[in-house]
């Protein structure tokens, strides 16, 4: 289950951006767990199950298949969300390896290429609503939510077209159909061999 902590700002002093980063980069977790900030609260979640780990290697060998030489993925990039105060660790993010390289633990969100989260039964929230709004706000160009606990009834949904902090459902599916990943991928994607749930 994920364990959120509160964070307040030092005795005589607002909160400001460089504390609450300050927070997560000193937050001490357990090895595999995901530390990030979600609107301001500095969120540990436990290492991801085997069926989520397969989500995202799964995909991931796909992706390479169509993505250009100098674009990269990653699995445990933190993307920064200043103006959401937050930053947020997805399971798959594709960049330009240029814009990965150098000193730091985050890059802008906005220079994600793509963005894919996968729901777990403690995250489920987060990910609908915290993650598909700050996404949308940073400008992220698309956003893959894997949603294997929808309401028994798993379910893969691409938002695209940010336009005023608000994403475009662009195609939602139920698990066993396809759903296609539009240029500069142009990849269709069989989510019926997704582990469900």
């Amino acid at each position: 289950m994920a364990e959120t902590r509160a964070v307040e700002p030092a005795p005589g002093h607002g909160q400001d951006w460089d504390d609450l980063v300050r927070i997560w980069e000193e937050t001490d977790a357990p090895e595999g767990c995901k530390v990030e900030i979600i609107e301001e609260i500095v969120t540990v979640s436990p290492p991801p199950s085997k069926d989520h780990n397969t989500t995202a290697a799964l995909l991931q060998r796909r992706l390479y298949t169509v993505i250009p030489e100098d674009w990269e993925i990653y699995q445990t990039l933190g993307l920064s969300l200043p103006g959401r105060g937050g930053i947020h660790i997805p399971d798959l993010v594709v960049v330009d390896r240029a814009t990965a390289s150098g000193p730091g633990n985050t890059v802008p969100a906005s220079e994600a290429r793509l963005v894919v989260e996968t729901t777990s039964r403690a995250n489920a929230n987060h990910d609908r609503v915290s993650k598909v709004n700050g996404y949308a706000k940073a400008g992220v160009e698309l956003f893959l939510l894997l949603d294997p606990w929808h309401s028994g009834r798993p379910t893969a949904t691409l938002y695209g077209e940010p336009d005023g902090g608000t994403y475009r459902v662009l195609e939602t599916v139920e698990y066993g159909r396809e759903l296609t990943l539009p240029e500069p991928f142009g990849l269709v994607l069989d989510t019926g061999v997704l582990p469900a749930g």
